[in-house]
């Protein structure tokens, strides 16, 4: 019987089938015209490679101590194990014993990234949806700020959840922070923008207008023809310097009120199909990890990767508005999937 180095796969899948109908490993060796070495040593190494994991005797916690972790748990929403424990003055735990220990009364979780809505929230979204059901979505100019930074979007905190809690909703300051604030629109299948806004400006009510009369209305809306600007619908989100009494009124005096200016349900970036135009940009400034050294760099990138984009993907992104409508509907006024 001829001794070989390696057994073939064929071989390999014949002694696992030898040794499920109860053969020996002699036995296997016989059929198989191989030395009875090599079948019992790949026995071996099988059953050693699929040992099962045996798990060491957790450091005993108090069940005063327990009490202690699980309410600092819930008072210390996506902090780690170690922050937890530590805060309970309980310490020498190793880390998988800490997380063991959690996993029963907890969870890891990422912070949302999107506010829970209520049920006033839930009704303003259907009745803006039965609104508009019947609109032509071709002459709504979609509009909204992005901010991006030299480091591309801020990761989302993972940690630890109490079960039955909810993750956080992390602050988002839409007009703080380092960075570049970019305007833009889109409509149909054309893109207005983007428009940087300078930097240091806050926009509240005036400081927007101003940005708007010096971007959007001379660079832009004043070149369309009459007809344009009498069918055109301006549509912009709740954010304090858009839903002013200033703002609303000197939007007015451009001619943009009543059914010109589109209300806005609350909580409802999910519906303005602009937001996926921000994420199609920021995908292309920040793939690969990119990150930027300057906000004039930064700027150049957005221009650069705004320009990339043509008019199918922003016609694709309008002619949605139907689908988002009827899904909003479908689901009582709940977030849908865009």
């Amino acid at each position: 019987m001829g001794q070989k180095k390696d057994l073939t796969g064929s071989e390999k899948s014949k002694i696992v089938r030898y040794l499920a109908e109860g053969c020996s490993s002699l036995k296997i060796a016989k059929l198989l015209k191989r030395d009875h070495r090599t079948i019992k040593r790949f026995i071996q190494n099988s059953q050693q490679g699929h040992k099962k994991r045996v798990e060491k005797p957790r450091r005993k916690i108090t069940a005063h101590e327990l009490r202690k972790v699980k309410r600092a748990a819930a008072k210390m929403p996506l902090a780690t194990s170690l922050a937890i424990f530590q805060s309970c003055n309980i310490t020498g735990v190793p880390k998988s014993t800490r997380c063991a220990i959690l996993r029963d009364m907890a969870k890891v979780r990422k912070a949302e990234r999107r506010p829970p809505l209520n049920k006033t929230h839930k009704l303003k979204r259907q009745d803006w949806a039965k609104k508009y059901l019947k609109t032509d979505f071709s002459k709504v100019l979609w509009t909204d700020e992005m901010r991006v930074s030299l480091d591309g979007p801020d990761g989302w905190a993972r940690g630890w959840i109490g079960k039955g809690q909810r993750a956080p909703v992390p602050l988002r300051r839409q007009q703080g922070g380092c960075g570049v604030l970019v305007w833009a629109g889109i409509i149909k299948d054309e893109l207005v923008g983007p428009f940087r806004v300078e930097d240091g400006v806050k926009l509240n009510s005036q400081s927007y207008c101003q940005f708007l009369e010096d971007t959007f209305f001379k660079q832009w809306y004043r070149k369309k023809s009459a007809s344009f600007k009498k069918n055109m619908i301006f549509m912009q989100d709740n954010a304090p310097s858009h839903a002013s009494k200033y703002s609303t009124a000197w939007l007015a005096r451009k001619g943009i009120k009543e059914e010109k200016l589109m209300t806005w349900p609350p909580c409802s970036p999910d519906l303005n199909p602009i937001e996926n135009l921000w994420s199609i940009i920021k995908c292309e400034i920040y793939k690969e990890g990119k990150q930027y050294t300057s906000l004039n760099s930064v700027w150049e990138a957005v221009v650069a990767a705004a320009r990339n984009v043509d008019g199918e993907p922003i016609k694709t992104l309008t002619e949605s508005m139907d689908g988002r409508l009827l899904s909003v509907l479908a689901k009582k006024g709940d977030y849908i999937g865009h």
